[in-house]
């Protein structure tokens, strides 16, 4: 496996996804993926930590509030975390950087923007309005 420099940037002057770009999505999703897990780790800390019975009413149902709120973005993160699972599996597979629909590249500034991403801008658009039409209805 390629290293690759922190100053490193893909370039639309290089093969798509040659390994140097490869590489630099991997680092970026699997630094990605140590940053959601220490949070998570930090929240769990907190909540068990905050397991204070608290004997105003109102406290407590602040408190079950922000547990509440905590547990839902957790749940978000834990989604988040499959994407980026599946998408070091792409990169694996040899599938990363291509759109799911019309196999076209996706365009660097758009995976390191969103490096989980598996439609092209033009797809995804597409796939936003079907959704609206369907929502409308």
């Amino acid at each position: 496996m390629l290293d690759v420099q922190d100053d490193y940037r893909p370039s639309e002057d290089e093969p798509f996804m040659n390994e140097r770009q490869r590489n630099y999505f991997r680092k970026k999703l699997i630094a990605w993926k140590d940053d959601i897990l220490a949070e998570a780790r930090d929240t769990l800390a907190h909540m068990q930590d905050d397991t204070v019975n608290h004997p105003d009413l109102t406290d407590r149902a602040s408190s079950e509030t922000d547990r509440s709120i905590e547990l839902r973005a957790r749940d978000r993160q834990r989604k988040l975390i499959s994407k980026i699972d599946a998408a070091l599996r792409r990169l694996d597979d040899g599938t990363y950087g291509f759109c799911e629909e019309t196999g076209d590249p996706i365009t660097l500034k758009r995976l390191d923007a969103r490096p989980i991403a598996t439609l092209s801008l033009e797809a995804q658009e597409a796939h936003e309005r079907r959704e609206k039409v369907y929502r409308d209805d």
